[in-house]
């Protein structure tokens, strides 16, 4: 069983970005700019349009003469979270260094800047290692085949891909350390909570394209969860999609879902699921949620806890709603050889 990490599994299945047909159409979408590569996230400022792009680890606000680079993150390595407070005077990002892994939450707020250290508290907490992964009770046969994922808990790892403002701070979605975090107004870190291990049961048809002995079909894989955004309801919860960990692609079949969080207990409840790549997702005033399936090429919503399409968006990366209107990313696509074919763009949705 391959365990996926977030940033490599887009890059490596840019091109392989499916087009559903049939899917409800909203209106033609009007693109604020097609200067992007890896638009992660989107955030919108009185007005004014911003894009944390993952590929070239930058935060740009949408001119209509181009792109105005606000911030950059390290190289290698990646800006993925981006939120306003709701004032409007503070700005947070997430960043990711390929090189050291180091992992921080930047609050730039007028001229002050304060950097928050993630992967250090990960590093010191490693809040998902309740969490038991892998196969419970694993015979020699699927230890043998699985290696040390046949059952393992939470490893220390962190990939913050987004965040949202929460009272006087902030609250991230780390995708590599499967929790939610909060960030408070001084800079200090605590988990407000972590999410559930993602079972499924492991068909001979997932077992083939793995190459794993038949042992291990039948059996009942603990999958991580792989948070990649947060946003708060007008309920008071907050919402998050979730990858479905190991293989984050179509391979293992539709398996991305949504959770609703209690801020308050961190108790945790899976809404809706059956997503292909739930990378994003946004939240209306009246409660509709809007998501992102990069895999499925749509903006879909929430019926009877299972994916409906509401706009075909081939590479639907990030979906965010502000003042009556919801913005939308796409990622660019990519030939085999790694040559871009379409460039990623932000929209505006009717």
């Amino acid at each position: 069983m391959v365990r996926g990490r977030l940033t490599t599994t887009m890059a490596a299945t840019a091109a392989l970005l499916l087009s559903t047909a049939g899917a409800a159409s909203a209106g033609e979408p009007t693109v604020l700019t097609d200067e992007v590569l890896g638009p992660f996230n989107i955030a919108v400022d009185d007005g004014g349009v911003y894009v944390a792009d993952g590929f070239t680890s930058t935060i740009s606000r949408i001119r209509s003469t181009g792109l105005e680079t606000k911030a950059t993150g390290p190289d290698p390595g990646d800006v993925a979270g981006l939120a306003f407070n709701r004032s409007g005077d503070a700005m947070a990002y997430t960043t990711t260094s390929y090189e050291n892994g180091t992992s921080t939450l930047t609050i730039k707020h007028g001229d002050t800047t304060e950097v928050v250290d993630l992967s250090a508290f990960e590093s010191n907490r490693n809040p998902d290692k309740r969490n038991e992964y892998g196969i419970n009770s694993a015979s020699q046969c699927v230890k043998d085949a699985l290696g040390e994922f046949a059952e393992y808990t939470g490893i220390v790892e962190s990939h913050p891909y987004a965040v949202t403002a929460w009272k006087d701070g902030w609250i991230v979605a780390d995708a590599a350390g499967n929790d939610l975090l909060e960030v408070d107004e001084d800079g200090d870190v605590s988990v407000l909570a972590v999410l559930p291990t993602q079972p499924e049961k492991i068909t001979q048809e997932m077992a083939d394209h793995e190459g794993l002995p038949s042992c291990v079909v039948g059996e009942t894989y603990r999958f991580e969860p792989v948070p990649t955004d947060v946003e708060w309801g007008p309920d008071g919860k907050l919402y998050v999609t979730t990858l479905p960990g190991g293989p984050e692609d179509p391979s293992f079949g539709d398996r991305g879902s949504v959770y609703k969080v209690d801020p308050s207990s961190g108790d945790t409840d899976r809404i809706a699921t059956g997503f292909a790549g739930a990378t994003n997702l946004a939240v209306a005033p009246g409660g509709k949620i809007y998501v992102a399936e990069l895999f499925g090429g749509q903006i879909s919503t929430i019926k009877d806890g299972k994916p409906h399409a509401w706009m075909s968006l081939e590479g639907a990366l990030a979906v965010e709603y502000s003042d009556g209107h919801l913005y939308a990313s796409t990622m660019a696509q990519m030939d085999d050889t790694g040559n871009i074919t379409a460039p990623g763009t932000v929209v505006k949705l009717t």
